[in-house]
């Protein structure tokens, strides 16, 4: 029987990428054996000591190795993030090692980077190859439908985009959609690259060209603070049924979008442009949200869970499909109400009101 020399422990994040990650750790580390994830089989409880020494000390020494020269703006992905991220963190981290040499430039920190990307049509339901540009000296992304054409199909302001995976939306495991500000409208990109790295080294450039941008509007304020600027997940999304502002007519089905302090409808969740937005406030601005519906108001839909939402220009009725639904979504919209608003929130509420 062969000795096993010495064991590997993998968190779950490492051993979600697969086995040939771990063999890559095994051919590295020659007096290695054998790499189990541990939470493929049990183990005893003498090896808890091994593992409290382990998660105090060797994150520390993997980070020292492996993340010297990290930049601050790459995404480090958490563990709800789709598959994607975590498998190309892994690689980037292990396998190609881009975080160890100084003097090795990565694709996602480049002053320009163009490529092809698939792109759902707006209108066809297709996805057809376009070819992007992103420039960090004019913080321009621009899209071109074919390789000679000389004026590109859109140009989109870095500061305003917010790029999320979106593998289970768009139907690709490496599904990104960009949504950005279009003449003060929200407009949705939908994308994908068959390649997991290319997507991601596009993602993170975008955050690149944001972040170098960030310090030139801020000057006064520390990396730290400009990362909560980069992009970030949506709060929440999902369908739920909504009437009209008579409150007579019958209820909907929408998908929603909570983006912060701003929730958008749709009809299909795929939609290039949403059918409305809802700026969420401070409470002590006249936004509020609470169970049911007003007395007298029929709800005409499949679903019966209901949620009131009040702000200032009008007032909201939604339904949702479960009791667990409904009180998530209100969990979400007491906490942003409950939450100091910001200077720049108070710019988009007056942006809002007079659309």
């Amino acid at each position: 029987m062969n000795a096993c020399k010495c064991s590997v422990l993998i968190c779950l994040l490492l051993s979600a990428v697969g086995p040939g990650t771990w063999g890559h750790v095994a051919a590295h580390k020659p007096n290695i054996s054998q790499v189990i994830p541990i939470w493929l089989r049990h183990f005893p409880l003498i090896w808890l000591p091994v593992i409290q020494t382990l998660a105090e000390n060797g994150n520390a020494a993997a980070k020292a190795k492996y993340e010297v020269v990290m930049p601050i703006y790459y995404y480090r992905p958490r563990r709800n993030d789709c598959q994607v991220l975590k498998e190309e963190w892994v690689k980037a981290k292990y396998e190609r090692q881009e975080f160890v040499d100084p003097m090795k430039k990565q694709s996602y920190q480049e002053e320009v980077r163009e490529g092809w990307l698939m792109k759902l049509g707006r209108d066809n339901g297709l996805f057809l190859k376009r070819k992007f540009v992103l420039r960090e000296k004019d913080g321009k992304l621009k899209y071109y439908p074919k390789e000679d054409e000389k004026d590109p199909k859109a140009v989109i302001n870095v500061e305003t985009m917010n790029p999320t995976f979106q593998p289970e939306k768009i139907g690709h495991r490496n599904g990104l959609q960009i949504t950005y500000q279009k003449e003060h409208r929200t407009r949705n990109l939908f994308l994908y690259h068959e390649d997991g790295k290319e997507i991601v080294d596009w993602f993170n450039t975008i955050r690149a060209v944001q972040f170098k941008w960030l310090k030139l509007a801020f000057p006064a304020e520390g990396d730290q603070e400009l990362l909560k600027r980069l992009p970030r997940n949506f709060l929440k999304e999902g369908f739920m049924e909504k009437t009209g502002p008579k409150k007579t007519e019958s209820f909907k089905k929408r998908w929603f979008t909570l983006d912060k302090r701003r929730l958008l409808y749709f009809c299909d969740p795929l939609d290039a442009f949403p059918k409305g937005e809802v700026f969420l406030g401070h409470k002590d601005n006249g936004y509020s949200a609470g169970l049911g519906l007003p007395k007298g108001t029929e709800s005409n839909g499949a679903w019966k869970h209901g949620i009131t939402l009040d702000t200032p220009k009008r007032c909201y009725l939604f339904t949702c499909e479960s009791e667990g639904d409904q009180k998530d979504w209100l969990d979400h919209f007491n906490a942003i109400i409950n939450t100091a608003m910001s200077p720049h929130d108070y710019a988009q509420e007056s942006l809002l009101k007079h659309k």
